[in-house]
């Protein structure tokens, strides 16, 4: 952490109220990051999930409310084995321990019956459970995900509401909405992705729809104070006009 540390509020006044209320980060460039310090990609990935509960830290003095990551995608699975397991290893590890301190509440999201072993998706149920009353920050953790599935599969659940009938009346964009992972949480206000790539690659399409973006060339282990305020500056200085 830089030497500066007061919160944004202090150093600008007129930041209070221009906050994200839902801030989403994709976890990028964790592999390049070990190459570049000559680490097993392990120490990588540990370093992210550090980076992570830091985050949560910045978020809870800024009240920002929703935070969401995204830590494996589901095209992710498709690398070696050995791998994959290191990097759920890794965010398992890492989300015990902040459910473990009780400050904030944990929801999984994504097709964690893909994952390579069973138990590993029992674990991450684990944390939800054990993480469920926690006051702070709602972490969102996107793990095996990908936002064009999601999607249909939202959609057959709502078709299949309608056809039980469990569900009458017109289809709305709610109604699609509330059958999504992330149902009762808003939309996503602000995402940020490390590493350099300027794409989503599938991430969140639909929570995504009027969020503003920023993009930084910083590997996500080297995320720092510093670049959390730069994005929530850059937030702040922008005019949202939702398309109007």
């Amino acid at each position: 952490m830089l030497p500066e540390t007061r919160s944004w509020s202090s150093r600008r006044p007129g930041l209070v109220g221009k906050v994200p209320r839902h801030l989403a980060v994709i976890l990028d460039g964790n592999r390049r990051w070990a190459e570049r310090h000559s680490l097993p990609l392990a120490d990588a990935y540990q370093a992210g999930a550090d980076r992570v509960r830091e985050l949560l830290c910045w978020c809870d003095e800024l009240r920002i409310s929703y935070v969401t990551v995204w830590a494996l995608s589901q095209d992710n699975l498709y690398r070696e084995p050995k791998v994959v397991d290191q990097i759920v290893e890794a965010i398992t590890a890492g989300l015990r321990g902040m459910a473990a301190e009780a400050r904030w509440p944990i929801r999984v999201v994504g097709s964690l019956d893909h994952l390579p072993h069973q138990e590993q998706a029992v674990a991450l149920r684990a944390v939800e459970r054990d993480s469920a009353t926690a006051p702070g920050t709602r972490l969102t953790v996107a793990v095996a995900y990908d936002g064009r599935r999601e999607i249909v599969a939202a959609t057959q659940a709502l078709i299949c509401a309608y056809i039980e009938g469990s569900m009458a009346g017109e289809l709305t964009e709610q109604r699609l909405a509330d059958f999504l992972s992330t149902a009762g949480q808003p939309d996503v206000d602000l995402l940020i992705r490390t590493s350099g790539e300027s794409r989503l690659s599938g991430f969140m399409p639909w929570q995504t729809a009027y969020a503003e973006f920023y993009f930084t060339p910083v590997y996500w282990p080297d995320f720092d104070h510093r670049h959390f305020g730069e994005a929530i500056d850059a937030y702040a200085d922008r005019d949202r006009r939702r398309g109007l």
